[in-house]
C-alpha cells in the first residue's frame, strides 16, 4: 500500500530531508511504499493533509537558533482533526550555493527567511553589503541561480547534489549544532509516546488567566518541555498558548490532568503524544 506524505518542497529541502528519513528509518513497510508530494508553503502542506489530498504531512515546528515556525503553529490550531504521528529532530547545514566565480561576486543571496536568519553572523562577515531576498523555502531559491551569476541561495549540501550547482561555502550557520524540530502529522489518532503537545486559549484576559491552567500541570509535578504565545487574531492582547508535556496523555494521571484543565480554558485542543527521534547527519546526506 503506498501512503502519500506532503512536505514543503520543491526536492532538496530539509523537510524533504525529514520525510525521507522517517520513511526510511521509522515508518512501518507499508509506509515505505511512499509517495513524497512537494507543496510551496507549510500551510498549503498542512491543508493538503487536512482536505485529504495526502495521508501524512511533514513541517518544521522548531529550530534551534531562530525558535518556533510559527506558520506550523497557527495552521495546527485553525485546521482541525491532525494529530502528530511523530517527531523527528533534524541536524541543519547550510551552504551556500551559486554559480559565481568567487564569493567576493555576489550581489544577492536567497533563501527562506529562517535559513537566512541562522546564517546571519556569517553572512554579516563575509557578505555585509549583499541584499537578502526571502523565498518559500530554501530550494525554491535555486531558481535565480541560472540567470543571475551574481546571486547566491542558502540551502542544504543535498540539493546542491540534486541540481548540480557549486557549493561556494559549507557550514555557514551561525552554531554547529544547528537542527530543527519536525512533526509528522496525520489524520489517525497519535501513536503514543513520551510527550504530548496542546494548545488552549483562556476565558479571558484577566490577571490569573494563565496561572491557573499552569498551575494545574504544577500540582501534579507534570514537567512542561515548552511554552509559546501565539495571537488569537481576534483582538490585540489575546494570546492562545501551545505548551509541550513529558508526558503521554492516555496515562490516567494524565487524562485526569487534562479533565482539571479544560474548565480553566476557552478552547482546549489535544495535538497527541508521541515519540521523539533524532536523525543523524549521515541519515541526513544519505536521502
Amino acid at each position: 500500500m503506498s501512503i502519500s506524505i506532503a512536505y514543503l518542497g520543491p526536492p532538496g529541502t530539509y523537510a524533504e530531508a525529514a520525510a525521507l528519513a522517517y520513511v526510511r528509518t521509522l515508518a512501518s513497510e507499508a509506509v515505505s511504499q511512499s509517495l513524497l508530494c512537494p507543496y510551496p508553503s507549510i500551510a498549503q502542506t498542512l491543508k493538503s493533509l487536512a482536505q485529504g489530498e495526502t495521508q501524512l504531512a511533514v513541517v518544521p515546528v522548531e529550530n534551534l537558533i531562530e525558535g518556533s515556525v510559527v506558520t506550523t503553529l497557527d495552521m495546527l490550531w485553525q485546521l482541525d482533526k491532525l494529530q502528530i504521528q511523530q517527531a523527528l529532530v533534524l541536524p541543519i547545514r547550510h551552504a551556500l550555493l551559486s554559480r559565481a566565480s568567487t564569493i567576493e561576486a555576489i550581489q544577492t543571496v536567497y533563501s527562506h527567511p529562517q535559513a537566512l536568519a541562522q546564517c546571519q553572523g556569517w553572512l554579516e562577515r563575509f557578505l555585509p553589503s549583499v541584499q537578502l531576498i526571502p523565498t518559500n523555502s530554501t530550494t525554491e531559491a535555486l531558481q535565480y541561480l541560472d540567470k543571475d551569476y551574481t546571486a547566491g541561495a542558502i540551502t542544504s549540501q543535498r540539493a546542491a547534489q540534486l541540481y548540480k550547482i557549486p557549493v561556494l561555502a559549507s557550514a555557514i550557520t551561525d552554531y554547529p549544532d544547528n537542527c530543527t524540530r519536525f512533526w509528522v502529522m496525520g489524520l489517525q489518532p497519535s501513536p503514543g509516546g513520551s510527550y504530548t503537545s496542546l494548545a488552549f486559549s483562556v476565558p479571558a484576559n484577566v490577571p490569573g488567566a494563565l496561572v491557573k491552567p499552569l498551575q494545574v500541570f504544577a500540582s501534579r509535578e507534570i514537567n512542561l518541555s515548552r511554552i509559546e504565545s501565539r495571537p488569537t487574531k481576534r483582538s490585540l492582547g489575546e494570546y492562545l498558548f501551545f505548551i509541550d508535556l513529558e508526558a503521554d496523555a492516555s496515562q490516567s494521571s494524565i487524562q485526569a490532568t487534562l479533565s482539571e484543565l479544560a474548565p480553566h480554558t476557552e478552547i482546549l485542543k489535544i495535538f497527541g503524544s508521541y515519540s521523539v527521534v533524532t536523525v543523524s547527519s549521515s541519515d541526513v546526506l544519505e536521502t
